[in-house]
């Protein structure tokens, strides 16, 4: 489309050319190319509707004009921008039916409509504008993929219709805009759902570790209440002395939470976390540390990366508080159609008996508790060269193809 529109003058913001006339000319490319880059740079769609207006009414030889937005009930359109119309007017126009007049004709329609009759707008108004002042209204709807999504409503004090190229010029700027509509709709339907699921891990992240050390906590204290009662002085200094490593480990839990809140996890993915763990691991603990890794993608949720990413902390973290370990060993591997991440340190080994009293234990229990999410397992056994062994296990994703190892 590279015809020149002839429009009435108007005031405008857009380089026009006079003719002999006294019509002024747009190239119709010129228009949809401003709009066309708009669209990447400007980040308030309300503002770029509104902007567009004037061209809109330029392009039609209107007086005025207004554009409209679908509610997100989709029963109404909303005021977001106008030029021109009376402020009585404006204020009786903020909401109109989706499937009111001409307005409706064009949704149910998606093509361009001119209509004559204004008895709705009239209606809807006691000002005396619509049928007096305006005589004619267009309505172009913002349609995308088969979908109405808003309305360039353009009011005239002439009778006289639209010309023909200036209507397909109006599809064409219909189309455009109404993709742009369509995106920021996607957009924030995308915000809304990462709002969702960071509060959704957040409280998860809460239930796995502080709300367990919590409730052990709780129950030390019940067991603490019945010693003295009896005045059994023995188990009430044990019950005490669990609850006080308790509160020392939910502090350290909550210090710790806060820090990976901080520091979320690498936005790249889960090699590039564990990677950037494995680079500090020995500035940070004075231990060395090896990774072994033969899986070049691991390909998992983000949700599941952030349980693998935080399983393999806390084992590192319990490597490094608790086994007096001078190296470990980090490694990936499949096993018959299983991810098995293994940490395996040459420390003071690990009886493998539970101890319920140790900082250890609790933590163990939140990368259970985190296994869960994941479907898989963790066990903790002795190493092969003593030390002790953190193997994670859990079932490759439906629709992976990695062979078995």
């Amino acid at each position: 489309m590279n015809q020149e529109v002839g429009i009435q003058p108007t005031p405008s913001d857009v380089n026009l050319t006079q003719t002999a006339d006294g019509t002024y000319k747009i190239p119709a490319l010129r228009v949809l190319s401003e709009i066309t880059s708009s669209l990447s740079s400007e980040n308030n769609l309300d503002a770029l509707l509104e902007r567009f207006l004037g061209t809109m009414i330029k392009l039609a030889g209107a007086d005025a004009g207004a554009v409209r937005v679908l509610t997100a009930d989709g029963l109404n359109l909303r005021l977001v921008g106008s030029l021109g119309l009376p402020p009585e007017v404006i204020e009786r126009e903020r909401y109109i039916p989706v499937e009111c007049g001409v307005c409706g004709e064009a949704a149910r329609e998606h093509t361009v409509h001119n209509s004559t009759s204004v008895r709705n707008c009239e209606e809807r108004n006691t000002h005396g504008y619509f049928g007096q002042q305006c005589r004619r209204v267009v309505a172009v709807p913002l349609r995308y993929q088969g979908k109405m999504l808003g309305v360039y409503n353009l009011f005239m004090a002439t009778d006289s219709p639209v010309p023909e190229d200036v209507s397909l010029l109006f599809n064409s700027i219909s189309e455009h805009l109404g993709m742009a509509l369509d995106n920021a709709r996607l957009t924030r339907e995308n915000l809304r759902i990462t709002l969702t699921n960071e509060r959704q891990m957040l409280a998860n992240e809460l239930h796995d570790s502080l709300a367990q050390t919590m409730a052990y906590m709780n129950m030390r204290l019940t067991l603490l209440r019945e010693a003295m009662a009896v005045r059994n002085e023995e188990r009430s200094n044990k019950y005490l002395n669990d609850l006080g490593q308790a509160l020392d480990s939910a502090y350290s839990e909550l210090r710790e939470l806060l820090s990976q809140f901080r520091n979320r996890m690498d936005p790249r993915g889960l090699l590039p976390a564990m990677y950037d763990i494995v680079g500090n691991f020995y500035d940070k603990t004075g231990i060395t540390i090896d990774f072994l890794n033969q899986v070049p993608d691991i390909n998992l949720t983000p949700d599941k990366e952030v349980q693998v990413f935080h399983i393999v902390k806390e084992a590192l973290n319990n490597v490094s508080k608790h086994s007096r370990a001078s190296h470990v060993g980090l490694a990936i591997e499949i096993r018959r159609g299983r991810y098995v991440i293994s940490v395996e340190d040459d420390g003071i080994g690990f009886d493998g008996k539970a101890n319920t009293d140790s900082g250890m234990h609790l933590g163990l229990n939140i990368m259970l508790e985190r296994a869960r999410h994941l479907n898989g397992d963790v066990t903790v056994t002795p190493g092969e060269k003593g030390g002790t062994r953190m193997e994670l296990s859990f079932p490759i994703p439906a629709g992976r193809k990695e062979g078995d190892a």
